[in-house]
């Protein structure tokens, strides 16, 4: 049976990865360096440290061992004094004897590396006699108690003679090598996103409608290309909507052109009780026309000749629903008067406009309301109207989907497509009214 671990899961290690590129690019240059370091430090300790550490301990016990062996074979007060002042003056330990003496055993604690494990052994071998160890006293010795014949014999051996500073050397060698080494990489990977960063801001900017102009290309090869590419695409990109406009100007000259003809000749018809009826229906339908060759223009144009600048969204929802208001429309706005929003405002106030023609277009009344939430504004339109069927409020959205409501079709596409250009969206839902909810979400 598969056994699964979810800590070692991918879904785990998706979790626990960071989701910068700047510290995953800085979590693979660690990795490796942690274990490069860790496998240093380990056959360090494992061979070299531990040899030095046998050969210096071995050394300091050989010197106890062979002093309590000298006053073994030489036994006597006089014999004692000249053996220890021989071994104050050729061995760097302090010694005294405690005359009379029996050595009560006594735990010793663990300091950091071999060296008291490897003194224990030493001492062990070497001595085979009761002895102690305290290494909590004194910070700069060993205090060593051993049950010589004719007492206790105290040593201080200095704890320089057990372990060599080449241990700190090596350690402060690895750590601060690490630690430069992540130091320099940290300072070059900030510099390589911080111009994809900017890359991307620029990019985001650029497709919300707020023309920056060409970015400078910075950092890696790669990144200086993306910005060059990212710039030549602009370049191409306001080609084709100049281009586009310029286009459109014209089909809408063309044809509104034979439109007025049109109308001008309807409008000379004479107005027979026979003919008068039929004057009027044409003369709606060249309106209707009329009205959704304008649409149509609006929606290919897409404002895009526009530019985003600092707008309060406020004042813009009250034009609106005065607006609406002259129009014979009931509708109630409320909206704090500090919401300010870099938008293009002309299209921005037609896609509510649009938004708000349609609900009061089905309904007696619409509350028109707008709030900040986080990084973003709502602006929410409600009305009592009849609504509209969960299965077909996406489809309400494509062109000419929606022509049943007497308008032209293009409304709701209009505005969606503004509001997506705002880096926002438009949804709909059921209004507490009782009819349909409209929630426009536009970044601040």
């Amino acid at each position: 049976m598969r056994v699964r671990v979810p800590f070692l899961s991918g879904g785990g290690v998706r979790r626990l990865m960071p989701r910068s590129l700047l510290w995953r690019s800085l979590l693979m240059i660690l990795v490796p360096l942690i274990l490069l370091q860790v496998v240093a430090l380990w056959i360090f300790y494992g061979s070299h440290l531990d040899v030095v550490s046998r050969r210096l301990t071995g050394s300091v016990a050989g010197e106890i061992a062979s002093i309590v062996g000298l006053m073994q074979r030489f036994p006597g007060p006089e014999n004692a004094e000249w053996i220890l002042a021989d071994a104050r003056r050729h061995y760097a330990l302090t010694i005294r004897l405690i005359p009379d003496q029996v050595l009560v055993p006594r735990p010793w604690v663990n300091v950091p590396g071999p060296m008291d494990d490897d003194l224990d052994a030493a001492l062990a071998d070497q001595l085979q006699r009761p002895f102690t160890m305290d290494w909590s006293s004194d910070p700069r010795s060993v205090l060593i108690h051993v049950q010589a014949p004719t007492g206790v014999l105290e040593v201080e051996a200095p704890r320089k003679r057990l372990y060599t500073s080449a241990v700190y050397l090596f350690v402060i060698w690895v750590v601060g090598s690490a630690a430069l080494l992540f130091g320099v990489s940290a300072l070059f990977m900030r510099n390589q996103v911080k111009a994809i960063r900017r890359l991307a801001t620029a990019v985001e900017a650029f497709g919300i409608g707020r023309d920056g102009g060409p970015i400078r290309p910075e950092g890696a090869t790669e990144v200086r290309q993306a910005a060059a590419a990212f710039n030549r695409m602009q370049d191409r990109i306001r080609r084709f909507l100049a281009q586009r406009t310029e286009m459109l100007a014209g089909v809408s000259h063309d044809l509104r052109t034979p439109l007025t003809r049109l109308r001008l000749s309807v409008e000379m018809l004479p107005r027979t009780d026979a003919l008068s009826q039929d004057i009027d229906e044409m003369a709606a339908d060249l309106a209707e026309m009329e009205g959704m060759i304008s649409a149509y223009l609006a929606f290919a144009r897409g404002e895009a000749a526009e530019q985003a600048e600092p707008v309060n969204l406020a004042a813009l929802l009250d034009d609106v629903a005065a607006g609406a208001r002259r129009s014979g429309k009931t509708v109630t706005l409320s909206a704090p008067s500090d919401l300010n929003l870099s938008l293009r405002a002309g299209a921005v106030r037609r896609a509510i406009t649009n938004l708000v023609d349609n609900a009061s277009r089905h309904a007696h009344h619409v509350l028109l309301t707008a709030e900040p939430q986080g990084r973003s504004v709502l602006v929410t339109v409600d009305d009592d109207g009849p609504g509209i069927p969960e299965d077909r409020r996406e489809s309400v959205f494509r062109p000419f989907e929606s022509d049943t409501d007497g308008g032209t079709g293009l409304g709701l596409t209009i505005a969606r497509d503004i509001v997506r250009a705002h880096g926002g969206d438009i949804v709909l839902g059921n209004s507490p009214l009782g009819g349909l909810r409209a929630q426009v979400r536009l970044p601040v």
